[in-house]
């Protein structure tokens, strides 16, 4: 019989969660087998509860944030090996998903974890990093902007707005944004977050309470160029609104949902909705170039994680988590659980 170990299953399409053990897995070819010390919390989690979405095989283990430890390294790769303290992006398979003590990664989509990061920290990196970097750099589901490991920095000189930019995505692109040159880089966010957002690289720091007339007039202070491009990291119906506001002639919003906006092709302006996995087949090849950058921006600094919080009792502890974001009680954190915990 195989080894076995604890996960937390979804147990059926808009069901309940409970813990449950399964088999651990061995990996094929260009995988790894992590031994996961760390796995943070998506909202994307809660949806999937909801919904139903993304998954077609229950009971289902869910979560896209892990990190680890190699224990075991698959046929054909080269530059990992067991005992290696790594972060990968899971996927939406039982075998690739983050909420169980051990699961497999892809070597392409996970990196070393620099010695001057926590397994905590790095947890929080995958989603909300792959997420930015898509929707700036993605040709499909992205504003398609040339990516800053492809060429010399420079001044973009060209002004980003950053909605939400204390969420897990939104500091993941005021980051990016600076890494590519664009300025001013203007953000929205809680007060109590204006601290947060400037280090990350916020030029300029705006309420999130503000009306889009007034941000629209506020923005007019900072720039006279015309704003492109808005990433809309928050992305509900009034959040939109506000970015399909401030857009110039034939700029772009990004979205983490569903657009709720018309596009109007009398201004060529476009909104469309990222998707930041890099397993999906228009993905792979930006989520490899990416992910070759990521112990390096993690080393000197150039990506700092997001603020996370520890939830008590290993995997039984996110599904209190989960509640928590669904119910918007959290805010410029990440929750992170410790599968190794559970009881």
């Amino acid at each position: 019989m195989s080894p076995q170990q604890k996960a937390l299953f979804l147990l059926q399409k808009q069901g309940d969660f409970e813990i449950g053990t399964r088999s651990i897995p061995s990996p094929g070819a260009g995988q790894l087998l992590v031994k996961v010390q760390s796995a943070a919390l998506n909202p994307v989690d809660y949806k999937i509860k909801e919904t139903g979405g993304f998954i077609t095989h229950y009971p289902a283990v869910l979560g896209a944030d892990i990190a680890g430890i190699v224990e075991e390294v698959g046929e054909g790769v080269e530059n990992f090996r067991k005992g290696d303290r790594v972060l990968a992006h899971g996927n939406f398979t039982n075998e690739l998903a983050a909420y169980q003590q051990y699961t497999l990664t892809i070597a392409s989509f996970t990196a070393k974890i620099p010695p001057s990061v926590s397994f905590d920290s790095a947890a929080t990196v995958p989603l909300g990093l792959d997420t930015a970097v898509v929707g700036l750099y993605g040709e499909k589901f992205g504003a398609g902007i040339t990516p800053p490991w492809t060429k010399s920095l420079g001044e973009l000189k060209t002004p980003i707005v950053v909605l939400g930019g204390s969420s897990s995505v939104g500091s993941y692109t005021i980051q990016l944004a600076r890494l590519s040159g664009f300025y001013p880089i203007i953000t929205t966010a809680s007060p109590s977050n204006e601290d947060l957002v400037r280090d990350f690289g916020a030029t300029h720091f705006f309420d999130r309470n503000l009306s889009g007339k007034q941000l629209t007039a506020a923005i007019r202070e900072v720039t006279d160029s015309p704003i492109g491009l808005v990433y809309d990291a928050i992305s509900l119906p009034e959040t939109q609104a506000i970015g399909w506001e401030l857009l110039a002639k034939n700029g772009t919003l990004v979205l983490t949902l569903p657009p709720s906006v018309k596009e109007d092709e009398g201004k060529g302006r476009k909104a469309f909705q990222t998707m930041g996995n890099p397993h999906v087949p228009e993905n792979k090849e930006l989520g490899r170039n990416s992910w070759a950058q990521v112990e390096k921006w993690l080393s000197e600094g150039t990506i700092q994680p997001n603020n996370y919080e520890i939830l008590p009792n290993g995997l039984e502890g996110i599904i209190g988590g989960l509640e928590r974001i669904r119910l918007g009680q959290v805010s410029g954190t990440k929750l992170v659980a410790h599968p190794q915990e559970t009881q």
